[in-house]
């Protein structure tokens, strides 16, 4: 084992951290300690069987394993972002088409140009990376979508009022939208190494491996988080208006958050 993994032992000693965050929170009594632990436990157990998947994905499953597996990410995290935006039409269809077109484009592109290998071992943790970045940009254009059919309703309908189709009237809310949501994706890429070190740089540095090939792959992936970032975003917005609107071209009732 390499010095720089830490052991069983270490991960128990980590519980520490638990036991002082439970205890902050318990202490100003911001009434998430229960919470707190519940997922600190979640974690550990999510973790020790994910690991013990992957290890014979790895060994056995191969590529069909490998795009299975991918699958599933982007079905939980269809589930997570539809979620978050409760009450909009065809939410869960709706990030289910941004996540798994923006995680199939981005990653295509990537094996198509030979820069990411096709082995599970390899496929897997850099979809997870993008699966979960996408996650992010859908929740966030679903939930701006959604309070922008409630708070903008009057705005929306004076414009289809003056002959707009349902696409113009509702486009600039849209674009706003897709803006904000791309916010942390530029603004991560923008900052990339002068305040944090990555999570692939920082593992690969943690591995052994040389600090400039580990920059190398670092590039990649920031940029294949912002590529997915923007399709997720982009498609995802544009199914959700859609859904939006009936066959009459008039926006549905939206529940208020």
């Amino acid at each position: 084992m390499s010095p720089d993994v830490p052991g069983w032992a270490g991960v128990a000693a980590s519980v520490a951290l638990v036991v002082l965050a439970a205890a902050i929170t318990w202490r100003e009594r911001l009434g998430v300690t229960r919470e707190l632990l519940v997922a600190a436990l979640r974690a550990f157990v999510q973790l020790v069987a994910v690991g013990a998947v992957l290890s014979f994905l790895f060994a056995e499953a191969g590529l069909l394993g490998a795009l299975a597996w991918l699958a599933a990410m982007v079905a939980v995290a269809s589930v997570e972002a539809a979620r978050r935006a409760r009450g909009l039409p065809g939410a869960l269809r709706t990030a289910a088409t941004g996540i798994g077109v923006g995680t199939a484009t981005t990653l295509g592109i990537l094996v198509v140009l030979q820069v990411v290998d096709t082995e599970p071992r390899v496929l897997v943790p850099v979809g997870g990376m993008v699966v979960s970045g996408a996650m992010q940009v859908a929740a966030l254009v679903l939930r701006g979508l959604r309070t922008t059919a409630t708070t903008r309703r009057p705005a929306v309908e004076a414009r289809l009022s003056l002959g707009l189709s349902a696409g113009d009237a509702f486009a600039p809310y849209v674009h706003e939208t897709v803006r904000t949501a791309l916010i942390p994706a530029i603004d991560t890429t923008k900052v990339v190494g002068l305040i944090s070190l990555p999570g692939a740089m920082t593992g690969l540095i943690l591995a052994g491996v040389d600090p400039l090939t580990a920059i190398r792959y670092q590039i990649v992936v920031m940029y294949m988080l912002l590529a997915a970032a923007a399709v997720t975003g982009l498609v995802t917005a544009r199914v959700a208006s859609r859904a939006l609107f009936d066959d009459a071209q008039r926006l549905r009732a939206v529940p208020v958050p």
